[in-house]
Formats: structure tokens, C-alpha cells, sequence
């Protein structure tokens, strides 16, 4: 079960990383293409907005690398250019149209290359780009122009040729502007980066997740290994009483006709199991109550009234002074009077009587047995303690837990069910208090409540 509940942990966690990688990295897609497709309309506006102030068409203007513009007028490209009086003649000598700046802090955008011709009267496309940064092939302007000589004005693409196009119309002519297809395209290289990137990130996360969900389902585990623990041990326990009532019954119903004095034997056994079986039931019905009470559907807590602790400890010392006397142990107390608590006082009785009764079992031969209650900073404290053998450091970080026993050769007269001293931390943190212990061959074993003192 836990590795089933491993696995949909890990896959619900790459399923959301997944999903939120996806949106955020589409978004960035979306709005870099976005950014790229203003960028080559911007620089096509830019270039119409240039050339279309110069005052005629320009035409066999060369281009930088001294090639003759495609589409230029009549005179073909065998004819020498004649630049005198050209734009960019007039350019050099500060006259027309200068051309496009580059570099400088004012600088912004990308470079897109950009083709501009102007429509002649004979609707000829004629170059007139005086810092012409890109040209046509004569096919490509062919189907250009033809794809754009009934559209009016406005801008988009032709996919037939790869070309983003603007077409404006002013008071120098109607002018187009050209720029490649791959100008708008740089989202796809970084959607393919983004893809790896994102990849690379879920495989990553996937080792993380791997870590973590062993971190995170730890305490389900533990928890897991105690309730099937707890299960096994209650069934033992359950078992041996309801296998002795069924002995005793049996035999009671083998000899119908004697009386039930003669029999008396099995009847009593058979009460003393029941008993016995009603005390574990019970124990068990306690814990389960007291266990509510960290949950989120908690039942209603137990009444929190103003309780005399030092009465109580007193009342329950002298129950055990008796049983104390019978075991040859001492008993001393030292009782600070006053010190008050809210609570459930049937509850705190269990919690005292759990732990004189486990100390009056424990001590040694002659040995001695110590209660104390006092008040500390805003706290009481009861401290129980005895002499005798000490708890081995195996079993100390577990007396604390269900049908535990640090001594497993104990019988279960004497030893109980290993039930008293869960109980008794239950009760302690339900109270908003503590309980802790201490054991050395040298001081004996020490318990120790906390619990937070009446208002």
C-alpha cells in the first residue's frame, strides 16, 4: 500500500510541475512571438516611414554591396547605375534621406533586414530603400506584387513566399515593405530551448521527488507499522482470555448434570478472563477516545474543570501505601498543597495511579519509592521515582508505546498489557502537558509530568 501511495504522490507532484511548467513556458512562447511579430511590423513601418519622405521614387539606386536593386526600372542591370543626383548621393552631400543609425544608447529592437519598394505609375515595384538592408529575387517580387496589387492598405503575411509585408499609401506614393518570414520566428528556437530546459527540470524534480516522497510518507509508515502492530498485539491479547472462556465452557457444558458448585473452578476462571478482557476492552476504548482528540474531527474534549492535584496524588498514595507495604517497598511523598490544574479529574487519577502503580511493581527489594508534586514557571510538575534495575536504552524510547514490555518474561499478572503507560502519555498531552523518563542502573527510573498550571 505505502509503495501504491508513493507512487501517486510522485505522480501527482510531476503531473502539477508539468502542468505549471507547461503554462509558464507556453506564456513565454506566446509573448516572445508576439514581441517578434511587432518587432518586424515596427521595423517595416520604420523603413515606409523612412523612405516614404523622400520627394521622388528612387530607382537603380545600388545597394551596399554594389549589385544593381532587383526590380529596377528600364536600362536592366547591364547599365552602369547613375548615382549622381541620387539619394544616396544626396545622403553623402547631407541632402534627402539619411539613413538608418545604428548603435547608441537610444538603440532598441533587433535588427530585421528589410526590403522597400514604391509602386510606379505602371504599378512597376521600384526599390527606393536609401539604406536598403535587403532585396527581392525578381520572382519573389513578381508574386509579391502581384499577391499585393489588389489589397489596399495594411500589413500580414504571404505565406507563399515567406515574406511579412506592410502596404501604406501617403502623399509620395503607395510603398512596400518586405521582411522575411524567419524575422518572426526566433519563438521557435526558444520553444525548443524551453522544451529542453523543461525536460531536463521534470527529470531533476523527479529525483527530488523521489527523496521527498520517502521524507513525507515516513511518518505514514511508522504510523502504518504501529497500527498493524497495534492490531496483532490487541488480537494476542484478546485471544488468550476469550480461548480460556471457551475451555471453561466447554468443560462446564462436557458435565451438564453436576451443580455449579462443583464446578465453581471454570465459573471463576471464566470471570476473571471476562474481566480481564473487559479491562483491555476498555483500555483500548480509552486510547481510542483520547487519540480523537488530535484529529480534525475530534470529538467533543473532556470536561476542563479546576482540579486540586495535591488532593488527588494524596487520595491515590494511600491507596498504595498498602500495596506498597505488601511489597516491601517505601513510600515517601512530599506534596505541595494548592497546586491546582483543569482537566478531567478521572483521567489524571489514571495518569497518577499508572505511574506509582508501575514504580511500586519495578522497585527493588527493600527499595524505595518517591513522589513529588510542586510548582514550576507556570507548570506542575509530578515527578515519580524508584529504585531497582534500570530500563536498557533498547527499550526506553518504547515504554511509551502500546502493548510494549521491557520485560517480555513478565506474566501477564504482573505485567498488565503494556497499555498503562500509553495511556498516561495520552492523558499528559491531552492535558497540554508532557511526560518523560529517565533510567540508570546507578539512580533508578525517574518519571516525570508536566502539566500547565490552573488560571
Amino acid at each position: 500500500m505505502l509503495k501504491k501511495l508513493r507512487c501517486k504522490f510522485i505522480a501527482l507532484n510531476m503531473t502539477m510541475v508539468a502542468a505549471v511548467l507547461a503554462v509558464v513556458f507556453t506564456a513565454i512562447c506566446v509573448i516572445n512571438y508576439q514581441q517578434s511579430i511587432g518587432d518586424v511590423y515596427a521595423a517595416l513601418n520604420a523603413a515606409i516611414e523612412h523612405d516614404s519622405k523622400t520627394k521622388e521614387p528612387l530607382a537603380n539606386i545600388a545597394p551596399p554591396d554594389g549589385t544593381v536593386w532587383k526590380g529596377a526600372p528600364a536600362g536592366g542591370a547591364d547599365d552602369e547605375p547613375d548615382l549622381e543626383g541620387s539619394a544616396v548621393e544626396r545622403a553623402r552631400d547631407g541632402e534627402g534621406n539619411a539613413p538608418f543609425e545604428i548603435g547608441g544608447k537610444k538603440q532598441d529592437g533587433r535588427f530585421i533586414p528589410v526590403a522597400v519598394y514604391q509602386v510606379g505609375e505602371d504599378g512597376a515595384l521600384e526599390a527606393v530603400s536609401d539604406a536598403g538592408t535587403a532585396s527581392l529575387a525578381d520572382d519573389v517580387l513578381e508574386q509579391a506584387g502581384a499577391a499585393l496589387a489588389e489589397r489596399g492598405d495594411g500589413s500580414g503575411l504571404l505565406d507563399g513566399v515567406g515574406l511579412y509585408y506592410v502596404k501604406r499609401t501617403n502623399d509620395s506614393g503607395t510603398f512596400l515593405a518586405f521582411a522575411d518570414k524567419s524575422s518572426g520566428d526566433g519563438w521557435q528556437t526558444l520553444a525548443w530551448t524551453l522544451a529542453g530546459v523543461g525536460v531536463a527540470a521534470l527529470l531533476v524534480f523527479l529525483v527530488i521527488s523521489l527523496f521527498f516522497s520517502r521524507w513525507a510518507l515516513r511518518p505514514v509508515e511508522a504510523a502504518w507499522t504501529q497500527q498493524k502492530r497495534f492490531v496483532a498485539d490487541a488480537s494476542h491479547e484478546l485471544k488468550t482470555p476469550l480461548t480460556v472462556i471457551l475451555a471453561n465452557s466447554s468443560i462446564v457444558l462436557e458435565h451438564p448434570e453436576r451443580s455449579v458448585a462443583s464446578q465453581s473452578q471454570w465459573v471463576e476462571s471464566t470471570q476473571t478472563e471476562a474481566e480481564r478482557m473487559q479491562q483491555l476492552v476498555g483500555d483500548l476504548l480509552l486510547l481510542a477516545k483520547l487519540d480523537e482528540g488530535d484529529g480534525a474531527n475530534a470529538g467533543p474534549s473532556p470536561a476542563r474543570e479546576r482540579i486540586d492535584l495535591a488532593d488527588l496524588v494524596e487520595g491515590d498514595l494511600l491507596q498504595f501505601e498498602s500495596v506498597a507495604f505488601e511489597r516491601g517497598v517505601g513510600l515517601e511523598s512530599s506534596v505541595e498543597p494548592g497546586v491546582q490544574v483543569r482537566g478531567d479529574a478521572s483521567r489524571l487519577h489514571r495518569l497518577t495511579t499508572t505511574l506509582i502503580d508501575n514504580a511500586c511493581k519495578y522497585a527493588d527489594d527493600g527499595g524505595r519509592v518517591d513522589v513529588t508534586l510542586r510548582k514550576a514557571t507556570r507548570k506542575a510538575e509530578l515527578v515519580v521515582h524508584n529504585t531497582g534495575p534500570a530500563i536498557a536504552d533498547d527499550d526506553l524510547p518504547h515504554v511509551f508505546d502500546r502493548f510494549y514490555r521491557a520485560d517480555k518474561a513478565r506474566t501477564r499478572d504482573e505485567g498488565g498489557y503494556g497499555l498503562g503507560l500509553a495511556i498516561a502519555r495520552a492523558v499528559a498531552e491531552e492535558h497540554g502537558g508532557a511526560i518523560a523518563v529517565t533510567s540508570d542502573a546507578e539512580h533508578g527510573t525517574t518519571f516525570t509530568v508536566t502539566l500547565p498550571l490552573a488560571d
